[in-house]
């Protein structure tokens, strides 16, 4: 990933869509006018900023990305795995009119300038491009996401209504926890056994296995190489797919972390546009 700067306003970007005809990136805290815990590029409305502060924010990012402001459409996010298609007539949920919609954590268009949003402290952005069909998408995936494998619905969802190849699409794993920072708990260690074949998940998902070497209590998580995993059973070609090194905890500084704040956080975001 590289990490860029428009109008004062910080972002990180992927070498894998660096040539691509679309506008994106995933905000760092750096840029924005919110104060204190927000400080200062906060896009959450409801976690206590100022309305104002966060609608400036949304301007400062559009301009930064070349995006279209008014026409930005948010997700509702519930650590689901429901992906919704964003239509025409979805431009603007969130900015200039209510969401009209609940439990949404992935987002899809074929749609010109219509930019998508989804927001993190800490949980793994998934972002999408099919430039052959000219489809972008955007997903949360938490651990609840990753278990239910929000990146495989949210490809076949592409497959489906829009009639991608799963071959030609080009998938980012962006900023979120590392696996030496995200310790769970057994149950959920357990969960991802369910998933993805408790083999598999010894092995590749949690280091060194299930277990910390000096802790047999402990289980580390790593969500990155898991969503990694749901691409490639999909079908993904690996040269397709790119995973960033950048861990949300580790950079307080660039970034908000719920494990480090709790509530008192602002909201991370991802934008991706036709």
């Amino acid at each position: 990933m590289n990490l860029e700067e428009k109008n004062g306003v910080c972002y990180l970007t992927f070498d894998l869509l660096k040539n691509e005809d679309v506008k994106y990136g995933f905000s760092t805290r750096i840029g924005g006018v919110s104060t204190g815990v927000y400080d200062s590029l906060n896009f959450g409305f409801h976690r206590g900023d100022s309305e104002e502060n966060v609608r400036e924010n949304y301007r400062r990012m559009a301009k930064a990305l070349g995006m279209n402001y008014e026409r930005m459409c948010l997700s509702k996010q519930t650590h689901t795995t429901n992906v919704r298609v964003v239509r025409e007539e979805d431009a603007g949920n969130g900015i200039i009119r209510p969401l009209p919609y609940d439990n949404v954590d992935g987002l899809i268009t074929n749609v010109l300038d219509l930019p998508l949003v989804t927001f993190f402290a800490d949980c793994i952005p998934l972002i999408f491009f099919d430039p052959k069909k000219r489809v972008v998408a955007l997903a949360h995936s938490g651990w609840r996401g990753t278990v239910g494998k929000i990146g495989r619905v949210t490809l076949e969802k592409m497959h489906r209504e829009f009639g991608c190849e799963i071959k030609d699409i080009l998938c980012c794993i962006g900023p979120g926890i590392c696996r030496d920072c995200y310790e769970v708990s057994s149950d959920v260690a357990e969960e991802f056994c369910k998933a993805f074949g408790k083999e598999v998940a010894e092995k590749k998902l949690l280091r060194p296995s299930l277990f910390h070497p000096e802790d047999p209590e402990k289980y580390m998580l790593d969500l990155w190489t898991a969503n990694k995993l749901v691409f490639l059973e999909t079908g993904v070609l690996e040269e397709h797919i790119e995973v960033t090194d950048y861990c949300t905890r580790c950079h307080p500084k660039l970034f908000y972390s719920h494990r480090i704040m709790g509530a008192n956080r602002g909201n991370l975001a991802s934008f991706i546009s036709l």
